[in-house]
């Protein structure tokens, strides 16, 4: 715990979160005065960021006393400050369960079965457990990558459509709304193994079901990645159309998905060529995001990525298009140094983005250091995003001569 965390234990409002074990005021009242990230937090107490952003938004109860523990130690609560039950509490041994302890109960599970069935009608248990492990295989992805999980999460939104049938009431939207987060998943899965047709079809059935459901965060989130697939596709101005759309066809949206579409437009700009209106925008999402941060239980849950260290790597990205090289490597530096290691596939990504912009302003020797931290995660779960740029890094050191670039070329050979 640093210097700047010491006194937080004397504030009144953390005091009561503490004394009433309420651990989502806990974790977004030391967030605020900390000054940390949920990924930050997130690593001081043993959780993955999806798993904070659950108990701060209450969708997560900490009932495990081993989390508990956790917590406590991570966060450095004193011992005085903890209700008598918990201050005693010693770190309990805790069957190992699927999911990190998510697994449904027997009698979940029998009513899982059931609804799918169409024997009874869906319960919010049911609908609460299915939420969890979205956000598990979210995660997951972030480490393993996609390929393994298509087929599961292909399975799982169907049980989620077939649970729509036996639902009533406000469960039924919420089954569609559900359907439409599977939907997304998949686009964005398909998108990373660069299956561009899957992807539009999987986003265009997400937008539907949120458009369904009446949930705009969702709505302007599916325009917003199918912004980032136009600009994957150097589609600047396609880029930008549909960054705009993600703002204007669906208000009320949360400050960090206004962002996210105000990130998107800068790229679209930058991919055109256009800095003044880029670097505005990248000024107006930082300005959305930081306000966002002030309050994220009211992000929604798929947007755990998106925080300050994922918008400067952002802004890296814009500066590469704008040919700033040394901008770009100041940005994707920075922020690869506070993207945890768990999550693989984009430090894969960014470690071959910060390797080509080393490599275009002419730092041969540290491209070729940034390119071969990338490739072994970039071979196994990168393909073919960050294997083509580690390709890329290689061509533009072989064309300014360096002899890096024939010893990257033999490390991408080797993995070919």
């Amino acid at each position: 715990m640093g210097e700047c965390d010491t006194g937080l234990w004397s504030h009144p409002r953390l005091l009561a979160a503490v004394a009433d074990e309420d651990w989502g005021a806990v974790f977004r009242t030391y967030r605020r005065l900390a000054g940390v990230s949920q990924m930050k937090l997130g690593g001081r107490v043993g959780l993955a960021q999806p798993d904070v952003s659950g108990i701060e938004r209450g969708r997560r109860r900490v009932t495990s006393m081993e989390v508990r523990q956790r917590i406590i130690e991570g966060l450095g609560i004193p011992r005085e400050r903890l209700a008598p039950a918990t201050a005693g509490a010693q770190e309990l041994p805790v069957p190992g369960m699927a999911f990190s302890g998510i697994a449904p109960d027997e009698d979940l599970l029998v009513r899982v079965t059931s609804a799918v069935d169409g024997a009874h009608r869906v319960d919010s248990a049911t609908l609460d457990w299915l939420d969890r492990l979205l956000a598990e295989h979210r995660s997951a992805e972030d480490y393993i990558g996609s390929r393994p999980l298509v087929e599961v999460m292909g399975q799982q939104l169907r049980t989620v459509v077939n649970l729509h049938a036996g639902a009533r009431g406000p469960l039924a939207e919420r089954v569609v709304r559900l359907a439409a987060e599977h939907a997304q998943f998949l686009a964005w899965m398909a998108q990373d193994q660069g299956k561009s047709a899957a992807a539009l079809a999987w986003y265009d059935r997400s937008h539907e079901w949120a458009l369904e459901a009446g949930d705009a965060d969702m709505a302007a989130t599916t325009l917003s990645m199918k912004a980032h697939m136009a600009w994957s596709g150097g589609r600047g101005q396609r880029c930008v159309r549909l960054a705009q759309a993600a703002r204007w066809s669906a208000p009320g949206t949360s400050l960090g998905v206004q962002g996210m579409a105000a990130q998107m437009e800068a790229r679209g700009h930058a991919l055109n060529g256009a800095a003044a209106e880029a670097r505005r925008l990248l000024d107006e999402a930082q300005h959305l995001i930081s306000r966002a941060a002030q309050r994220p239980e009211d992000e929604p849950v798929w947007m755990y990525f998106y925080d300050e260290t994922w918008f400067t790597l952002q802004r890296g990205m814009a500066a590469m298009h704008l040919g700033d090289w040394e901008v770009a490597v100041r940005h994707l530096t920075s922020g690869l140094g506070a993207v945890p290691v768990s999550y693989r596939r984009d430090r894969a990504w960014y470690r071959a983005c910060l390797a080509h912009a080393h490599a275009a302003a002419g730092e041969a020797e540290q491209a070729l250091a940034a390119a071969l931290a990338s490739v072994p995660d970039a071979a196994e779960i990168g393909r073919p995003h960050a294997w083509n740029e580690l390709h890329t890094t290689a061509s533009v050191l072989l064309r300014k001569g360096a002899r890096e670039g024939r010893q990257l070329v033999e490390a991408l050979s080797a993995h070919d």
